[in-house]
């Protein structure tokens, strides 16, 4: 198999390390190369609670207790993920990365878009260089290259205009992402029973006056983006393994995709949170490499 190349822009700081790190070393595994891509070509860093879990106690803010952790433990990123992250950290193109500016979409043969919820993920979802990119990647005349989103990944993805329809690249698509279900247990938990001094930390946007709870999160500006709401896809009721999948407890592994929801649409691939990145690691590793064997990789 010849080695392919994908391309991963990360903001500055505050990404997910399970979504980025989990599919780089999947992807890697498999043989194929990652770029690693910041604003600046600066090194990025993975956001620090997920790595430590210190802070995501009720007692986080106080610094002699700091270290210890109960639901910070249950919140960071697992073991395997944490690994995947200091082996990333090795790599050479993380600590040397291309510029977004600079990026073009015939360098490559596939686009992950990772996620995260912390303050600095505003610096990667609000950048017009990216929306512009990702919206060359989907675009009809780059051969179908495949493009991979997950959780606030695919925010990025819904805010990249088509300059061919005006639309969001998204708009005729099927996808999931980060659920609303999801997003406001996460800040529940934390707004009410851990990081209480720091009430948003899991909203990377908040609502405003007279917007409706959850006009701002990921689930309802996806949906802004696409053809119709019902393109948006939860699991559903009859899924094999619905509790596994919804419950926010189990998380899949490279050996057990039960927990997982990935959801493809022809070249497009997505998936909502870190309890599904090794399924979605590995189905889009698939889609590179069956693309490649249909003789549309440019060589």
């Amino acid at each position: 198999m010849t080695s392919l190349r994908v391309v991963m822009p990360l903001p500055d700081h505050d990404f997910d390390p399970t979504e980025a790190a989990v599919t780089w070393k999947t992807i890697r595994e498999a043989g194929h190369e990652v770029v690693i891509a910041t604003q600046n070509g600066t090194r990025p860093y993975a956001d620090p609670l997920m790595i430590s879990g210190e802070g995501l106690d009720p007692w986080g803010f106080i610094p002699g207790l700091r270290k210890l952790k109960l639901v910070g433990l249950a919140l960071r990123a697992q073991r395997e993920a944490r690994a995947a992250y200091a082996e990333m950290q090795r790599d050479e193109s993380f600590n040397a990365p291309q510029r977004w500016v600079d990026l073009k979409v015939a360098d490559f043969d596939g686009l992950v878009l990772p996620g995260g919820h912390g303050p600095g993920m505003v610096q990667y979802l609000e950048s017009e260089v990216l929306q512009q990119f990702v919206a060359e990647f989907f675009d009809p005349d780059q051969d179908d290259k495949p493009v991979g989103a997950i959780c606030h990944g695919v925010v990025l993805a819904a805010r990249s205009t088509s300059p061919h329809t005006g639309r969001s690249v998204l708009h005729g698509y099927k996808t999931t992402a980060l659920t609303w279900r999801q997003e406001k247990a996460a800040w529940r938990l934390t707004r009410y029973f851990a990081r209480f001094w720091d009430p948003l930390y899991y909203r990377t946007y908040a609502e405003g006056d007279g917007e409706s709870a959850g006009f701002r999160s990921v689930e309802s500006e996806v949906k802004r983006a696409l053809a119709n709401d019902a393109d948006f896809l939860d699991v559903p009721h009859d899924a094999a393994h619905h509790n596994t999948k919804t419950d926010n407890r189990h998380r899949d592994s490279p050996d057990d995709d039960r927990p997982s929801w990935v959801v493809r649409d022809g070249r497009y691939l997505s998936a909502r949170w870190p309890g599904d990145a090794h399924t979605f690691a590995g189905r889009f590793v698939e889609l590179i490499e069956a693309r490649h064997d249909q003789g549309l990789s440019p060589q």
